[in-house]
C-alpha cells in the first residue's frame, strides 16, 4: 500500500532564503502527524505546497503514490482548515459546510444529507442554520473542520487552527479534533509551534529548525530519548548541560564546562574527551543525601511554588540544574540550603551538541 503522502527530497528557495532544505517524509494512511515549529523553522511553507499553494524549486511531492508536485490544489483533494477560520460571514452553518459540495456540482438533495452528516460528526447539527457570528470560537473551528471534511478529501491539512482560541478552549478543541480524526480515520497533517499541543495530539511528531527535520518521532520516543541538544530543549523542559567524556582506567565521567564531575557507567561506545550534551528533565532529578547513592553536592537558589509542582532552582559549582518535585504538602527546601542532587541512569542521556549552521538570508 503507498503512504498517504511522501516528501522526496523537497527544498523550497525565496530568492536567496532557504526556506525549506531537502524536507523528506512518509505519512502512513489514517496517522495525526504535527510538523512542530518555531517561526521561520519552514513548517507551513511545507504545508502550503503539500496543499499545490507553492511549487518546490527541487524534489518532488506524492500523494497515495501518485506525484502531484506540479497539480494545482483543486486537483489534489485534499481539505485545509486555517487558523482564521475562513468562514464566509453573510452564510448560514449549513450553507458554509455545503459550499464546497456546491462547488462540485452535488445535487442539492446530496448536499443536505452529506451536510448534516458532517455536522453531526463535529456535534453541531443543531445550529444548522446560525451564522457563523452567532456562534463561540471553538464552534466556528468545528464549523471550519466540517467544511474541510464534508466533500470526503483523502487528507486534512490544519494550519495553526487553534491559535486564536484561548487556552481553555485550546485544550477542550485538542480533545475533539483527535476525537474525530480517530474516528473518521482521516490522514491528517497537522501544524503548530506549540509542543504540548503537538505532544498530545499526533500520532508521530516532525521537530522542524531553519527548514530541516531535526528529528521525527511519536511523543514519547521525542521526550525520552531526544536525538540532541535541540529537541531535548525544544519539546518539553531539560536541564541541557554541555560537556565532554572522561574515560580513565575504566571509570567514566561526564565534566561539564562549569566543572562538574558527573559518575558514567563504562562503557565501550564512550570516547575520551569527546564532546557531549548531557539531558536530564527536571522531574527526573531528585534530592538525597550524600550517603544514599552517588550524587553531585548543590545548593538551592530559588523556590517556585506552583501549587501541584514544586520547581527549584539550584547550583552545583558553576552549574544550574532545575528540579521539579510533586507538592506532597510537606516543608521544601529553601533558597540556601545545601542538599545533593541524584537520578536514575537511564534518566541522564549523552546527545549531539547540534553544530553551528550557516544559511543563506
Amino acid at each position: 500500500m503507498s503512504p498517504a503522502v511522501e516528501f522526496r527530497n523537497v527544498s523550497k528557495n525565496f530568492g536567496s532564503f532557504l526556506a525549506v532544505d531537502d524536507f523528506s517524509l512518509t505519512v502512513a494512511k489514517g496517522q495525526f502527524v504535527t510538523l512542530l515549529g518555531s517561526s521561520g523553522s519552514g513548517k507551513t511553507t511545507s504545508l502550503m505546497m503539500l496543499a499545490g499553494f507553492m511549487t518546490p524549486s527541487s524534489g518532488n511531492i506524492y500523494l497515495d503514490g501518485q506525484d502531484v508536485t506540479d497539480l494545482p490544489p483543486h486537483r489534489r483533494n485534499i481539505g485545509l482548515v486555517y487558523q482564521n477560520y475562513a468562514l464566509f460571514p453573510h452564510m448560514t452553518v449549513a450553507a458554509n459546510v455545503g459550499f464546497p459540495l456546491k462547488m462540485r456540482h452535488v445535487p442539492k438533495d446530496e448536499i443536505a444529507n452529506r451536510v448534516k452528516a458532517t455536522l453531526e460528526k463535529v456535534r453541531l447539527h443543531q445550529f444548522a442554520d446560525r451564522f457563523p457570528s452567532q456562534l463561540s470560537g471553538g464552534q466556528q473551528q468545528r464549523v471550519a473542520l466540517a467544511r474541510a471534511m464534508v466533500f470526503e478529501p483523502s487528507i486534512l491539512l490544519m494550519d495553526e487552527p487553534l491559535g486564536a482560541l484561548d487556552k481553555n478552549l485550546r485544550e477542550e478543541m485538542q480533545v475533539e479534533i483527535k476525537r474525530i480524526q480517530r474516528e473518521v480515520g482521516i490522514t491528517t497533517i497537522y501544524v503548530t509551534h506549540d509542543q504540548e499541543e503537538a505532544m498530545s495530539m499526533s500520532d508521530n511528531v516532525v521537530v522542524m529548525s531553519r527548514g530541516r527535520i531535526e528529528q521525527a518521532a511519536p511523543p514519547a520516543e521525542l521526550y525520552e530519548q531526544p536525538g540532541n541538544a535541540f529537541i531535548a530543549q525544544f519539546v518539553g523542559s531539560a536541564n541541557v548541560i554541555s560537556g565532554k567524556v572522561s574515560v580513565n582506567k575504566g571509570t567514566a565521567s561526564f565534566v561539564s564546562d562549569a566543572g562538574v564531575v558527573i559518575p558514567l557507567k563504562p562503557a565501550d561506545a564512550l570516547i575520551d574527551g569527546t564532546r557531549k550534551a548531557a539531558v536530564i528533565r527536571p522531574e527526573r532529578v531528585r534530592f538525597t543525601t550524600a550517603e544514599d547513592t552517588v550524587g553531585i553536592p548543590a545548593t538551592v537558589e530559588s523556590v517556585l511554588y506552583g501549587g501541584t509542582m514544586i520547581r527549584y532552582v539550584t547550583r552545583s559549582g558553576d552549574q544550574r540544574i532545575h528540579v521539579v518535585t510533586v507538592n506532597r504538602g510537606d516543608t521544601p527546601l529553601q533558597p540556601g540550603d545545601a542538599t545533593y542532587l541524584a537520578w536514575e541512569e537511564k534518566d541522564f542521556r549523552l546527545v549531539e551538541t547540534p553544530q553551528a549552521e550557516t544559511r543563506q538570508t
